[in-house]
């Protein structure tokens, strides 16, 4: 019985997002942040330490000018420019944070938005996108405490990771 509770346990922490090696926390509470389902022109290369090249986010191929939407309910921490390039980033429950570039917006911090509100509009010009505009899609888990700050897939929001539990046997 002792085996089966701990087998029970342990999925419990997995499917709360507890496996350190899942891209984020998945399910249903997320969406694409382009309408259509967009593209992806170039996918998450996670770097080894912050400092080092990598791609921190997804390129989404769209149009000047398209509705860019908060892929998740939280709340707007960044409005403004970083490197020439207009910049959203939303707080999300559990420690995540999106962000989407570059992306032109009249919300100011701390307006509370919903999944599928419209945070802005696309820009042109993502340097390396082939399409008349890319958004970069960007996710992380904020540090705390010992933690440190981690890029995320962010596509990992969208597509749940199955919980496959594998059979035990009881001790003998």
């Amino acid at each position: 019985m002792r085996w089966a509770l701990t087998v029970l346990g342990l999925a419990v922490l997995l499917a709360n997002g507890a496996d350190p090696s899942a891209d984020a926390s998945p399910g249903s509470r997320y969406g694409w942040p382009l309408q259509p389902r967009p593209p992806v022109v170039r996918r998450f290369d996670r770097p080894v330490h912050d400092w080092l090249p990598g791609h921190r986010g997804v390129d989404l191929a769209g149009t000047p000018g398209q509705s860019v939407l908060a892929a998740g309910d939280g709340i707007v921490v960044f409005v403004g420019t970083v490197a020439d390039k207009p910049v959203v980033s939303i707080d999300h429950p559990g420690g995540l944070r999106t962000t989407y570039e570059p992306v032109r917006s009249e919300l100011v911090v701390g307006t509370r938005v919903t999944r599928g509100t419209t945070i802005g509009t696309l820009d042109a010009g993502h340097e390396g996108c082939a399409a008349a505009a890319c958004l970069h899609w960007g996710l992380r888990r904020e540090g705390g405490g010992r933690q440190a700050r981690e890029y995320l897939d962010p596509l990992g929001l969208l597509h749940p990771t199955p919980l496959r539990l594998k059979p035990v046997r009881p001790p003998t």
